[in-house]
């Protein structure tokens, strides 16, 4: 009897130090493990048999007290997700979302009690806190998390470091456009952190893509810390000094409240990175779309001809380019309205109504909280400025807005993204923006919006020699991260040799190939696309690579990873309706032959496009038989198939 009392003493005394539930996918693959130990709570990750991460730490500290220690665990509950929609923004059109989930509640000291809540699918993970009122307390701040991923000590990582607050061009950044150092070491200090999405190759059992999703105005949007040498990097909230040091850097929750969703991708292979769509399943429409928007491709005379083009008699070169290419738009830049003005804007909307292209603006975002000097400013920085302003483009028929510099992750930040894109609905018009954050599950949650930049993009080709010798790194990379989780507004696809309005050297000479160019228009994916080309195109390049791009598609009804590693060469396939295309590019610098399993093509003839050894472009026909095919893409190269 005596034992039996010290035993039950002991399993007591063992339950309270340590409690813990687990979670699996509906295949069993992948397994969360949640367990709080001496009252720090901690999860888990295990794919086939792995650990992808070890016991990484949970939680936050409140100005209502602390939820990262001293809790103990007070209950769980369990159900499932299947659910199905459908998207026409994204790579995906149908998408059936299959999850497991586990709610866990703990307690704090001071018996206040939240809840994490992980959905478990085949290849994803997303987990966010719920706070419910205490009482009458109906409102919290949230200071920072614990919350952290803790990686195995053989992982290498695919980071971009965040940039820091009030720098860059007239003070205007983070705006999520630095670089990627591939298969690096952990531990690398970035004194900012580094912005989600990151990807990280645990030795050889595996990837993870971590993010996070469903951020609006009611959070501050977050990132990942420098990480330690023994892998632990966790969730930081903005630099202070974001927004010109206006504003909190951490959350202000109305209770009961739930956080976004931070989410993890896990697989032994890069198919699911590349194919998931966790950001959208997780999240909800916000508002109904007060029209059907249309999406497409535009002309932009800026990205080569820059300022100087700001005029009527360019603007109509352009949208004659447009209606040239069957392009759906023209986007007219940057002081458009010192330049052009309001008056003849409305007579040069006009004109491209009549060539049956529409019309998108650019916009400056600010007001206050950088130098950018560009116009129109002042116009989307207050609701009874922005109201007026698309009440003036709903009636002169604009189709859409870019609108730019809007460095910054903070809640305030996050609230005037929010209040254009639900002002710009009620006028009928899409939203890109332009030196801003990573779309956050926006796509789904914001049916107006149609893509953002927040990668270093075409632009930087242009200012940037450093940027145009690393083109071809970087868009190996962006499929299997930045462009993975949310539509990128690349505004690439140049066919000018020299990136400069005379198309002559030696400035600013393109180092990849025509092919590459046209193999970025399929595996850059975003609803809307700025392409590139000039009107001497239509007489300097290729016919074959024009009549590509009057033909290629912005949205897509499936995308499947074919071949390719991070920072090397990335082959991916896109379906529009029943066409499919397949697209790679090569940063080796040998030419690279590859044996293509591309099933879906198996007996079929398509079209290559492709570079010889003279890095000359040509296309021909080619047979897919048995369901293979082989391709050598030369360095710097790229090639793009499309079925017949």
């Amino acid at each position: 009897m005596k034992a039996i009392f010290f035993s039950f003493l002991f399993l007591a005394s063992f339950a309270a130090w340590a409690q813990q539930a687990s979670i699996s996918s509906p295949d069993g693959n992948l397994t969360v493990e949640v367990t709080v130990e001496a009252g720090l709570p901690y999860y888990s990750v295990n794919y086939n048999g792995n650990i992808m991460l070890e016991p990484s730490p949970l939680g936050f500290i409140t100005n209502e007290g602390d939820f990262s220690t001293g809790m103990t665990w007070v209950g769980e509950t369990r159900s499932n997700i299947n659910e199905s929609y459908t998207m026409d923004r994204i790579k995906q059109s149908q998408i059936d979302y299959r999850a497991n989930t586990l709610t866990c509640t703990f307690e704090n000291v001071r018996d206040r009690q939240i809840s994490i809540t992980f959905n478990v699918s085949n290849n994803d993970i997303a987990f966010r806190y719920e706070i419910p009122a205490w009482g009458g307390t109906q409102a919290v701040v949230i200071e920072r998390e614990a919350t952290g991923f803790d990686f195995p000590a053989v992982t290498t990582t695919f980071l971009s470091p965040m940039m820091g607050p009030m720098g860059g061009f007239a003070r205007t950044s983070p705006s999520y456009e630095s670089g990627y150092e591939a298969d690096a070491r952990m531990g690398r200090q970035s004194s900012d952190g580094y912005v989600f999405p990151g990807l990280f190759r645990v030795g050889g059992q595996g990837w993870v893509l971590l993010s996070e999703t469903g951020v609006r105005s009611l959070y501050c949007a977050s990132h990942l810390s420098s990480g330690t040498r023994e892998g632990l990097y966790t969730v930081d909230f903005p630099n202070p000094a974001q927004n010109n040091g206006f504003g909190s850097n951490g959350a202000q929750l109305g209770l009961p409240g739930v956080t976004p969703w931070r989410t993890i991708t896990v697989s032994e292979t890069l198919a699911p990175i590349v194919e998931t769509t966790i950001p959208f399943d997780v999240v909800e429409p916000l508002y109904e779309p007060s029209r059907d928007y249309e999406y497409g491709r535009a002309t932009w005379s800026w990205i080569v001809w820059q300022d100087q083009s700001m005029n009527w008699d360019d603007q109509v070169r352009f949208i004659d380019l447009a209606a040239e290419l069957n392009f759906e738009y023209i986007l007219i830049d940057a002081f458009w309205d010192a330049n052009i003005g309001k008056e003849r804007m409305a007579e040069l909307i006009r004109y491209a109504k009549s060539k049956d292209v529409g019309v998108l603006l650019w916009y400056n975002s600010n007001g206050s909280f950088n130098d950018a000097p560009q116009g129109p400013k002042n116009r989307m920085n207050t609701s009874i400025a922005r109201k007026e302003e698309m009440r003036w483009l709903r009636e002169m028929g604009v189709s859409g807005l870019k609108i730019d510099f809007l460095g910054g992750d903070k809640q305030e930040t996050m609230r005037l993204y929010e209040d254009i894109l639900s002002d710009a609905n009620d006028y009928g018009l899409t939203i890109i923006f332009h030196g801003a954050t990573l779309p956050r599950g926006w796509e789904r949650m914001y049916p107006n919006f149609v893509g953002s930049e927040a990668v270093l993009a075409s632009e930087m080709l242009i200012f940037n020699e450093h940027t145009r010798e690393n083109e071809a790194f970087y868009a190996s990379l962006h499929p299997f991260i930045r462009n993975t989780v949310a539509s990128m507004e690349f505004g690439g696809v140049f066919l000018n040799k020299f990136l400069v309005k005379s198309n002559e050297g030696p400035r600013n000479k393109r180092l990849t190939t025509d092919s590459f160019q046209l193999a970025t228009a399929v595996l850059f994916q975003n609803p809307v696309q700025m392409f590139a080309l000039t009107p001497n195109n239509l007489t300097d390049a290729p016919v074959f690579a024009l009549d590509f791009m009057r033909r290629v598609p912005t949205t897509w009804d499936e995308t499947r990873f074919i071949d390719g590693y991070p920072g090397k060469y990335a082959v991916i396939a896109r379906r529009h309706g029943n066409q499919w295309y397949v697209a790679g590019v090569s940063n080796e610098a040998e030419a690279l032959t590859l044996e293509l399993e591309l099933p879906m093509l198996d007996g079929k003839a398509v079209s290559l496009y492709n570079d010889d050894t003279a890095r000359n472009p040509s296309v021909k026909s080619a047979d897919i038989r048995n369901g293979k095919i082989s391709v050598t893409i030369q360095p710097r190269g790229g090639f793009v198939m499309t079925s017949k």
